[in-house]
């Protein structure tokens, strides 16, 4: 029987000075823990080089090791996650985010928890053991559990962390679920897991340590905030 792989989808977007620390990492954690992996980057266009970077990690490590799949313009995570999919070898799929906010040092944590359950889905939580967060001020932390009371308190999703994007699904059911979410940006995640309950997927959840960007600035604004808040009152009516 061959080797189980896993496909690391990392979008990006002017993370030129993040990207070869996280490519490191996770060569490094998967490569111990003997991990079958490919990494495959899907950068939307950065004005700042981030491609060019990339191209030179993928002489680094190799064309078999990292994939790239630019795309000429941010096109939404959604459908950066489905051009990531059409690409992938794997049989399951690892998204996290590409400016070190997502430790790789979890993913066998991760890998670990589904083989043990047979799990669907593995999703990473601040919210929950030993899970945290780091660097945030007292305004990003205060949005952040705002947000993710409101969405426990209207959707009861089972999951203690539902706006957190680093997860790990079998690849069939990342792309059912991708084809039944109509949210786009940081809500997309919510639904993902809402969409999940309600098709009965298995969920696992592990405590992480979510760090602030150290590189670049957030891409969270105010209508991001003001999106959020109308699709999760879309999220309670419809689900």
């Amino acid at each position: 029987m061959a080797k189980e792989k896993y496909s690391i989808l990392l979008p990006t977007y002017n993370e030129r000075e993040n990207l070869p620390i996280i490519i490191w990492l996770i060569v490094k954690y998967l490569q111990d823990a003997k991990i079958n992996f490919e990494v495959i980057v899907i950068d939307d266009g950065s004005p700042d080089g981030t491609l060019e970077v990339a191209k030179q990690l993928q002489k680094i490590y190799g064309e078999d090791r990292i994939l790239l799949r630019p795309r000429a313009a941010k096109l939404g995570l959604g459908t950066a996650y489905i051009h990531g999919i059409e690409h992938a070898t794997g049989d399951y799929i690892v998204i996290m985010d590409a400016d070190l906010s997502h430790h790789p040092k979890f993913i066998p944590q991760f890998v670990e928890l589904q083989k043990k359950g047979d799990l669907d889905i593995v999703s990473g939580t601040r919210y929950k053991g030993t899970g945290g967060v780091y660097g945030w001020d007292f305004k990003r932390k205060l949005i952040s559990r705002g947000a993710n009371f409101l969405s426990q308190l209207l959707l009861r999703p089972n999951a203690s962390d539902l706006t957190g994007s680093f997860r790990l699904y079998r690849k069939e059911v990342l792309k059912e679920l991708i084809s039944r979410c109509t949210s786009k940006g940081y809500v997309f995640q919510m639904e993902m897991i809402v969409r999940a309950r309600q098709l009965n997927y298995t969920i696992g959840e592990v405590p992480i340590s979510f760090v602030d960007r150290v590189y670049g600035q957030s891409k969270l604004g105010g209508s991001e905030i003001i999106q959020f808040a109308k699709n999760l009152l879309y999220l309670f009516a419809t689900t």
